[in-house]
C-alpha cells in the first residue's frame, strides 16, 4: 500500500505545560499514572484509537535548542489521541456520553495543567521518512 492508499488518521495534539504549583515529578506521576487510566478509561466512549503521552527530558539539550532559534522554553509533554477520520472524531465529540467523558477529563486535567500555557490542535501525518 503506497503513502497516498493509506487510510488517514488524524490526531489531536495537546502540547502541555504544568501548572507553577505541581512540581515536575508531581506533574509527570499524576499525568501518567492518575490522567492516563481515565483517558484509557474513556478511550471507548471517545471512539479514540491511540492515546500517547510524551514527556519532556533532556532539559540542557532543550534549553539549547530554544536558544539557538530564539524559542520558547520546551513544553512539558505532549499527549497526541489519534482518531480513524476528521469526521469520525467530529461524531464521537457531540455523543452525549462523550461529552461528559470530555467534561471529566477537562476536571481532572485542571490538577495538573497550565491550561493558559498550553495549546491543542488537529493534526495529519505526512511521512517523509520512515526508517
Amino acid at each position: 500500500m503506497t503513502n497516498n492508499q493509506q487510510k488517514i488518521m488524524v490526531k489531536l495534539v495537546y502540547c502541555l505545560r504544568r501548572r507553577a504549583n505541581v512540581s515536575p515529578d508531581e506533574f509527570y506521576s499524576y499525568w501518567l499514572n492518575t490522567h492516563g487510566p481515565k483517558v484509557k478509561d474513556a478511550a471507548e466512549t471517545l471512539q479514540a484509537r491511540r492515546y500517547i503521552q510524551s514527556h519532556t527530558c533532556g532539559p540542557e539539550l532543550n534549553q539549547a535548542f530554544a536558544a539557538s532559534r530564539g524559542l520558547a522554553p520546551a513544553y512539558d509533554g505532549i499527549t497526541e489521541v489519534w482518531w480513524n477520520s476528521l469526521e469520525e472524531a467530529a461524531a464521537a465529540m457531540k455523543a452525549p456520553a462523550a461529552v461528559q467523558a470530555m467534561a471529566k477529563l477537562l476536571e481532572d486535567e485542571s490538577h495538573f495543567i497550565e491550561f493558559s500555557q498550553s495549546c491543542v490542535f488537529m493534526t495529519t501525518e505526512h511521512v517523509i521518512f520512515d526508517r
